[in-house]
């Protein structure tokens, strides 16, 4: 991943995925900023059985707004909330894939960067009195672009999730997902099919379908100190049973993907708001 474009968005999304912080009734700033490092290991696609390990430097951030809101994880647009449930709009994205650096891709077009956007229905199922535990279910809804604007298709993503903030008043934040995942033709040809220009004889031509597209679990765990902030992941992803698990692509159903970071706190802003969700 020589492209120095490339490697800026491997950071920005790694620093997006990593960052579970407390939540409880308090006063924090509008918006945090600093920086950190990560490693981190994933596949280098769903499906593959290679793996790339990345140490990268990350940004972190923390926005507050009223509308726009970047925590927990998460970059999110409120457009409507209540206290049974919420509407947003949610990013996500994956990392670029050399295909030269793949067996199972070689001679393929690479992978471009990818970033998702749509809204997400996300209904709390359960929430303790002190906003410290809390059962969530999420229903996003996105559309999958490449860095190159090109439309690769859309994602539905239920997701069960139970976060637990501020464990017994020591600050350290988990939370634990479980979700489905279901794609559309075009996301399973974008990354799963074989063109018969590129097909080898361990390598059959392969046309994608759309439906399900497996099941991920992941869980983290994080703590935000005075001025620094630690914390990882783990995720389980399997491809059993999916629309595209006998695509020659996929070279095993079962999957791990697991990193630590850690980050300083440079900046906030002087403007303080009470956090209660």
């Amino acid at each position: 991943m020589k492209n120095p474009i490339h490697r800026l968005i491997t950071a920005v999304l790694a620093g997006i995925s990593f960052f579970t912080t407390p939540a409880y009734a308090e006063k924090l700033p509008l918006w945090e900023a600093g920086g950190g490092l990560a490693t981190f290991t994933f596949p280098y696609y769903r499906g593959s059985s290679e793996y790339k390990t990345y140490l990268l430097p990350i940004p972190y951030v923390q926005y507050r707004g009223e509308f726009l809101k970047i925590d927990r994880g998460r970059v999110r647009g409120m457009l409507y909330q209540s206290d049974l449930a919420e509407l947003d709009f949610s990013l996500s994205g994956s990392i670029p894939v050399n295909s030269g650096a793949i067996e199972a891709r070689r001679g393929m077009p690479d992978l471009d960067p990818s970033f998702e956007i749509g809204p997400s229905i996300n209904v709390h199922l359960y929430r303790a009195s002190d906003h410290n535990t809390e059962l969530t279910l999420r229903l996003p809804v996105r559309t999958v672009w490449t860095t190159k604007l090109q439309d690769t298709g859309i994602l539905f993503q239920p997701m069960l999730r139970a976060d637990i903030y501020d464990i017994k008043g020591s600050g350290w934040g988990m939370g634990i997902g479980a979700s489905g995942i279901f794609a559309d033709q075009r996301y399973h040809q974008h990354y799963y099919d074989v063109a018969p220009t590129y097909a080898t004889a361990d390598r059959p031509a392969y046309s994608a379908q759309g439906g399900y597209s497996g099941t991920q679990i992941m869980a983290t765990l994080g703590k935000r100190y005075s001025k620094v902030w630690v914390g990882g992941f783990i995720k389980f992803d399997t491809l059993k049973g999916a629309a595209i698990a006998d695509s020659p692509l996929v070279k095993q159903q079962h999957n791990y993907g697991f990193g630590i970071a850690f980050a300083w706190l440079f900046s906030e802003s002087d403007t303080m708001i009470e956090v209660d969700e």
